[in-house]
């Protein structure tokens, strides 16, 4: 008969069992869990896939506190919900930039004033100001700032994300100024300009641990980080069904081994709305986007701020969720919607029927509104 020789031999399935049931009531206890051993680590990192992105929402504030917590004894916070949505009864507590919550009036000074948010990747928030960068994590409340921009104005960034956590050796932010790429390696003195001919890369994901980007007109990219930054154009073909949503919002998302384009046409989801969804195909040359009927047992989250990380949960079924749909955060109910697949929109929370009224608007702000989050001490199992 088999003998346990200690704690880390315990057989796998317990480990699931214990990592499913910690999954519904605490992150921190996940994280907890995953760095007592490389056993009870390895089980983990398998199964994280299998949990789905917190909701943060820096509207539902928790209690506010006389003399605000600082990120580096610098910036002042508020601590914010970031709802489980596999047990609405749990919650992470977040810090949020003071000055940069959605809807926040009358605030205390900050030394963030004038900060704009600028992009959400791995469980960080990037703002941006005076040429210069400032990424926060917003569950740990580590942050840093980047070297001076090498602009020559202040000029707007229109969007910006990390290609790993900031723990990662090798992490980067890129973002867009609207005339070129920047790229800066975190910890480094300098950043690099880099862009493809026609304009600069929009939107980044990193699948199977190569950087792939999409510039305006939905050209393809893969982006070498070392050792020095290059960027490639990926050959595609021209597809009729892609090019009918050339003007909408899209957004890249990793399903497991699929990287998928979703699309969406105009800037707002009402009834009877849908998305479509594309999966790349490398396998031919040119490559190929193919349409996707179903997502399987794959559902996507994606914030109403387009800057945000879109993020995909495997088996949603597990925690209450529903398969072949998209999620998003409808202010009005406080609530989130599905919209599967080649069907209206129907539902407004877990458990609600069909809502007639449902009205969401895609587009940016310059403060932190609702998005769909992962711990970055979480980000590397996904």
């Amino acid at each position: 008969m088999y003998r346990l020789r200690g704690w880390p031999d315990l057989p796998e399935g317990l480990l699931y069992s214990i990592i499913a049931r910690l999954g519904l009531v605490s992150f921190s206890d996940l994280v907890a869990f995953s760095a007592t051993c490389r056993s009870w680590h390895a089980a983990f990192s398998t199964l994280v896939p299998l949990l789905p992105p917190l909701l943060l929402r820096p509207d539902v504030p928790m209690c506010f506190p006389r003399h605000p917590p600082m990120i580096n004894k610098l910036v002042r916070t508020r601590p914010c919900h970031a709802t489980n949505i596999a047990n609405q009864d749990t919650y992470q507590c977040c810090q949020i930039p003071l000055h940069s919550i959605f809807g926040e009036n009358n605030t205390p000074p900050s030394p963030l004033k004038g900060f704009r948010f600028s992009g959400a990747s791995y469980g960080h928030l990037i703002f941006s100001r005076d040429k210069s960068c400032l990424v926060v994590d917003v569950f740990t409340g580590a942050s840093v700032s980047s070297p001076k921009l090498p602009i020559i104005k202040d000029i707007g960034i229109f969007y910006a994300a990390l290609t790993a956590p900031l723990a990662s050796p090798n992490s980067h932010i890129v973002v867009d100024i609207g005339s070129r790429n920047l790229f800066w390696r975190v910890g480094s003195q300098y950043w690099v300009g880099r862009s493809p001919d026609d304009g600069p890369i929009k939107q980044i994901v990193v699948f199977k641990g190569r950087v792939f980007g999409i510039d305006s007109n939905l050209k393809l990219f893969k982006v070498q980080l070392t050792p020095q930054i290059c960027i490639q154009e990926i050959p595609v073909m021209e597809s009729t069904m892609i090019r009918k949503w050339h003007h909408s919002d899209r957004w890249l998302v990793i399903c497991g081994d699929m990287l998928l384009l979703v699309s969406l046409r105009g800037t707002i989801i009402v009834t009877g709305v849908t998305f479509e969804v594309f999966r790349l195909d490398l396998s031919t040359a040119p490559a190929l986007w193919l349409k996707v009927e179903k997502l399987e047992n794959w559902a996507i989250f994606i914030s109403t701020d387009k800057r945000s990380q879109a993020l995909s949960c495997m088996n949603p079924k597990i925690w209450g969720g529903r398969s072949n749909c998209v999620y998003c955060y409808n202010h009005d109910s406080k609530h989130w919607v599905a919209l599967e697949l080649g069907k209206p929109l129907q539902g407004n929370g877990p458990t609600s029927k069909f809502n007639p009224n449902i009205f969401i608007f895609m587009g940016r702000d310059s403060r932190v509104q609702p998005m769909w989050v992962v711990p970055s001490m979480l980000s590397f199992c996904r």
